[in-house]
């Protein structure tokens, strides 16, 4: 009598296996950044005429032709002091220096350095910003560089196990690498031969 054997449809068996979505959960910083050129000058136009005519005599008062004519406007008061130009020519020149310039243009000047010290802050505030961005992602990646450490570590020792429980030992291994072919079963070609 001859055996029949059935054999029953074998399902496959289920693989229980890790599956690693990710290392590492990347939490972007919100900053982004800006041109605060950009920014500044768009303040600016937005600003009223008063702004804008601070901000030009503030620019224009620091130049050196401001400083050449505030030196004639000196030596036209030294003549007149000095009895070479009429005595009015020298109060004018000391109402024009001492009151007239002093008074009116100390607060324009402030205001149109307020106005252009806002391009400092707004540049100072990216600068801060950027810092702290790139500090955030130096800290991620460090982050994901230890993950990435603790799960190369894991698989070292894993395949330490799996050449343990096959009886080879790592130092068999590394020898192997060394002294070997790089394949097995490769053979000397008969070119090779002496």
């Amino acid at each position: 009598m001859r055996e029949e054997t059935t054999s029953a449809p074998v399902s496959p068996k289920p693989h229980l296996t890790h599956q690693l979505t990710s290392l590492f959960q990347h939490n972007p910083f919100p900053h982004k950044p800006r041109n605060v050129n950009v920014q500044h000058k768009a303040e600016q136009e937005a600003s009223g005429v008063n702004t804008r005519i601070a901000v030009g005599l503030t620019k224009t008062v620091g130049t050196m032709w401001t400083a050449y004519s505030f030196a004639v406007l000196a030596i036209v008061g030294l003549l007149a002091i000095l009895g070479w130009l009429p005595p009015l020519v020298a109060l004018l020149v000391v109402w024009a220096s001492q009151t007239f310039i002093q008074l009116v243009m100390l607060p324009i000047l402030s205001v149109g350095q307020n106005v252009l010290g806002r391009h400092a802050e707004l540049m100072a505030e990216e600068q801060f910003n950027t810092t702290t961005n790139t500090y955030h992602g130096i800290e991620e990646i460090m982050q994901h560089l230890s993950a990435q450490d603790a799960e190369l570590l894991k698989h070292t020792k894993m395949l330490i196990h799996l050449l343990s429980a096959a009886g080879i030992t790592p130092e068999q291994l590394s020898d192997a690498q060394i002294n070997g072919p790089a394949y097995p079963h490769e053979t000397p070609s008969a070119g090779t031969q002496g």
